[in-house]
């Protein structure tokens, strides 16, 4: 049990570090909507792109997350729109309640079983 003071609590732990190639023939995939499901030991999201005047969207990248991963991306997401809003004021979302259920949802016909899918 902590007391306080952080001398007596011991050495912390020496942080890595790791080094991430970026590969140079990656590109960039602009997405504007998110589908997100689950099963009990992972999440997956596909990032779409729909334009204007478009019939279809298209599905431009699928990201697999553990559980863990997917809590620590959503912790980092929020410290980073933080900074940003802090930097750029507030992005405010439009007055629409069912904003994000049309632009981030669950595909639709997708079993329910796996277990709640309200994309939190």
């Amino acid at each position: 049990m902590s007391n306080g003071n952080p001398a007596q609590e011991g050495p912390k732990p020496e942080q890595r570090k790791i080094a991430i190639e970026v590969p140079k023939e990656l590109e960039a995939a602009y997405a504007n909507l998110a589908f997100i499901s689950h099963t009990p030991a992972e999440l997956v999201i596909d990032f779409a792109q729909y334009l204007p005047r478009m019939v279809k969207g298209k599905v431009v990248a699928r990201v697999i997350m553990s559980p863990l991963h997917a809590k620590m991306l959503q912790y980092a997401l929020a410290q980073n729109l933080a900074t940003y809003e802090r930097q750029f004021g507030e992005v405010k979302l439009p007055q629409k309640p069912s904003l994000a259920d049309e632009l981030f949802r669950f595909r639709a016909g997708e079993d329910d079983s796996a277990g709640d899918k309200d994309g939190e």
